[in-house]
């Protein structure tokens, strides 16, 4: 999909506010409300808009440990991938899974209240899979940067 300059801007807004009533984000864009809205509905179509999310505050919710686990499996087959992937795609702990290279077959993030829930979804949820051969959890002390959204400036 080409974008042009009016499009990066609307995907620029909608990154910053998703919740943007259709006539003020044309208002931001320099358009009027059809023509944005018809340009909103060709992103989304062409797959670069995938949805629309409320970003929720993990400490008020409870959430106080952000660990870093790298994963290592016995064998890279791909039955063993898939296996592992959809085990750790159905955890609500998994906040993101990366297939990487290195020393580690995967690293995921999760979310977890404490200690003893980070416990538990080790022994009870990443341990007792047959495709894992290694564990290693790292803790984030500090949140420094995060951010959701992608840089679109030399686009």
């Amino acid at each position: 999909m080409n974008l042009d300059t009016t499009d990066l801007r609307i995907l620029r807004e909608l990154q910053a506010d998703a919740s943007l009533s259709n006539v003020e984000l044309a208002r931001r864009v320099g358009l009027s409300p059809s023509p944005c809205l018809a340009r909103v509905k060709a992103l989304e179509s062409g797959g670069l808009i995938r949805q629309y999310v409320a970003l929720l505050d993990a400490q008020r919710l409870g959430l106080h440990l952000n660990v870093f686990i790298s994963i290592s499996l016995k064998q890279q087959t791909r039955a063993a991938l898939e296996s592992f992937e959809a085990k750790i795609a159905s955890r609500d702990e998994v906040m993101e899974c990366y297939l990487m290279t290195g020393d580690a077959d995967y690293l995921i993030r999760v979310a977890v209240p404490d200690m003893a829930a980070l416990e538990r979804f080790i022994l009870e949820q990443l341990s007792p899979m047959k495709e894992v051969e290694k564990i290693r959890s790292s803790f984030a002390l500090k949140q420094v940067r995060y951010k959701t959204a992608l840089p679109l400036g030399r686009l």
